[in-house]
C-alpha cells in the first residue's frame, strides 16, 4: 500500500513535467532547417552558402522574408549549383539598417556578386526581391547571367500611370497610415495577407506567418514604400540577361469576372516593355508564394530556365 501510494505521488509530481512536455508547439514544417556550408556577411546582406558548384543561384526573398522561404530549392539545386541565400536587413530577426534600405541591399547584393567572383550567378527573386534582382541586372548587365522573378515586377501593379510625385505620396501614405504596429498586430496582419493573397492552403498560411511575423514590422513598411514608389521601366532595356517573370493565378482572387490567365500573362508583359530577352510565365492554382502552392512544377520551370542559359 505504501509502495503504491509513494508511485503515485511520484507520478503526481512529475505530471506538470510531463504536460509541459506534451504542450510544446509542433515544428514548424517550413522553418529554415537546410544547414549551410558557409554562412558570412556582405554588407548589410547575411548570406548563406549550399553547394560549390555549378552556375551560382543567388536567391533574393520578398517581404518580411526569410531563407525559410527557399528550403525546398536550396534542397533541390544545391547538388547542382552553388547556392546563395540572403537574408534582408529586418527581416528573420536580423536588425534594421539607417538610411535607405533598399538600395543598400541593392549595392551589397553588387558587391556579392563582384566581390565573390561569381561568373553569371542567376538572381531569383520573391516579390520584392525580385524588384531588387531586376534592378542589379540593370546596375551589372555583363555580370548576371539570368533573372527569375516571383511575382516581382519593376513597378507596383496599378501604379504604373501614376507620376513619379504621386507614387511618391502613395509610398508616404503607407508609412503613415501602417507605422507603429506592435508585434501583436503585425502577427495578425501577416496571418490575414498570406490567408487571403499569399498561399492557397491556411494551414500553410498560418505556419509562413508566424515565420513572417518574426520580422520587424517597421522594415516591413519601409520597404513597400520604397518599392511602391520606384520605377524600374525606363532602365529595362539594359537587362542583357534573359528574365522570366512568374505571374501565378487564382480564380478566385481576381476582382475582375473576365480576367483569365492570359490577360494576367499579358498585363506582366506590358509592364515588362523594354525588356530585350523576356519570358513571362504563367502559373494558374498558385498565389504569391508560387513556391509554396507548387513547389514541383516551380523546382521545374526553375531548372528549364537554368537549362536554357
Amino acid at each position: 500500500m505504501k509502495r503504491a501510494s509513494l508511485i503515485l505521488a511520484l507520478l503526481l509530481a512529475a505530471a506538470p513535467a510531463f504536460a509541459g512536455a506534451q504542450a510544446q508547439p509542433p515544428v514548424n514544417r517550413f522553418a529554415a532547417t537546410e544547414v549551410a556550408q558557409e554562412r558570412f556577411d556582405v554588407g548589410v546582406l547575411q548570406v548563406e552558402r549550399h553547394g560549390q558548384r555549378g552556375r551560382p543561384l543567388i536567391l533574393v526573398p520578398g517581404v518580411a522574408g526569410g531563407a525559410w522561404v527557399w528550403q525546398d530549392t536550396i534542397r533541390k539545386f544545391r547538388g547542382s549549383h552553388s547556392v546563395y541565400v540572403v537574408t534582408l536587413p529586418g527581416f528573420d530577426g536580423r536588425a534594421r539598417v539607417p538610411g535607405n534600405m533598399m538600395e543598400a541591399v541593392q549595392q551589397s547584393l553588387r558587391d556579392l556578386v563582384t566581390s565573390r567572383q561569381l561568373a553569371k550567378p542567376v538572381l531569383v527573386g520573391h516579390g520584392l526581391g525580385g524588384m531588387i534582382a531586376l534592378a542589379v541586372a540593370q546596375d551589372l548587365p555583363g555580370l548576371v547571367g539570368g533573372v527569375v522573378s516571383i511575382d516581382g515586377l519593376p513597378v507596383v501593379a496599378g501604379t504604373e500611370e501614376l507620376p513619379p510625385e504621386q507614387r511618391a505620396q502613395l509610398a508616404d501614405g503607407i508609412v503613415r497610415r501602417t507605422s507603429g504596429l506592435t508585434p501583436e498586430q503585425y502577427a495578425a496582419q501577416q496571418q490575414q495577407y498570406l490567408r487571403g493573397a499569399g498561399v492557397l492552403d491556411m494551414g500553410r498560411a498560418d505556419e509562413l506567418a508566424k515565420l513572417s511575423s518574426r520580422s520587424d514590422p517597421e522594415a516591413a513598411v519601409q520597404y513597400t514604400a520604397a518599392r511602391t514608389a520606384a520605377d524600374l521601366r525606363p532602365g529595362l532595356s539594359k537587362i542583357t540577361a534573359p528574365v522570366m517573370v512568374i505571374a501565378p493565378y487564382f480564380e478566385l482572387d481576381e476582382a475582375d469576372p473576365n480576367a483569365t490567365l492570359a490577360s494576367k500573362v499579358a498585363y506582366y508583359r506590358e509592364l515588362m516593355t523594354g525588356t530585350p530577352k523576356l519570358d513571362i510565365m504563367g502559373m494558374s492554382g498558385s498565389r504569391h508564394y508560387v513556391m509554396i502552392d507548387q513547389p514541383e512544377r516551380f523546382t521545374d520551370v526553375l531548372r528549364g530556365f537554368l537549362n536554357s542559359l
